[in-house]
């Protein structure tokens, strides 16, 4: 037998022993690679509303254009004595232009007054609790002649110190996050490596409820991903 061609084969045997090893080497480490787990964590706090808008919307109607807007004036001074009274004073206040309806020339039914007048004044303040006190006596408004719109806008209530909080929160929702990942691991047999990937997702601002629109929800829900071990 020639001896070149069995060293040949040999070293050809060899080769291939080595290389379907290193290609299981290869497989296993692959494997280990991709074990992970993904895991979402929640994080909630209740904050109180920091900042409210409050639309005061009167109407006002006449037949003279001269004394309506002169009556749209002293209601305006009026809501502004009313807003100082009620702790209010340095409250950021703007009116809107009146919507003005003329019934006579838009060729109606005939009524008691030609004009009508829609005024929104418009109140923005950080003092959530005296904008609610003012709210519950606006009563005195109409005793002096204002007379609300029915479908008057509600006040909105705002939060605005979500970037003082967001950290926080991140990190709280991070750390459930992990004790998730954790318990994954303890029942695979396994160990919470480090974290391969992460996604903040989004952050909502809700109220707490139909009855409290200035105490809010501040939710966070994150998704990560952990190696395994």
């Amino acid at each position: 037998m020639n001896i070149n061609l069995i060293l040949g084969s040999a070293l050809v045997a060899a080769g291939l022993a080595t290389g379907g090893y290193s290609v299981g080497q290869g497989l296993q480490k692959l494997s280990a690679a991709n074990r992970y787990v993904t895991v979402k964590g929640l994080a909630e706090k209740e904050v109180p509303a920091d900042l409210v808008i409050w639309p005061i919307t009167y109407v006002e109607a006449g037949n003279d254009l001269g004394a309506l807007y002169a009556r749209i004036e002293q209601n305006n001074k009026a809501i502004g004595t009313f807003l100082t009274a009620n702790q209010l004073a340095d409250a950021q206040v703007s009116s809107a232009p009146p919507k003005l309806s003329d019934y006579e020339a838009e060729g109606g039914e005939r009524r008691a007054y030609r004009y009508r007048a829609e005024v929104v004044v418009t109140v923005r303040s950080n003092k959530t609790d005296a904008v609610k006190a003012g709210i519950q006596r606006s009563g005195e408004l109409v005793k002096q002649g204002i007379v609300f719109a029915n479908y008057a806008a509600q006040p909105e209530f705002v939060f605005t110190g979500l970037n003082r909080i967001k950290p926080e929160l991140i990190a709280e929702a991070t750390r459930n996050a992990r004790t998730a990942a954790e318990q994954f691991a303890q029942d695979s047999g396994s160990a919470v490596g480090g974290i391969r990937n992460a996604n903040q997702g989004l952050i909502s601002i809700s109220d707490r409820d139909a009855g409290t629109p200035d105490v809010k929800v501040v939710r966070v829900v994150t998704t990560l991903e952990y190696a395994l071990r």
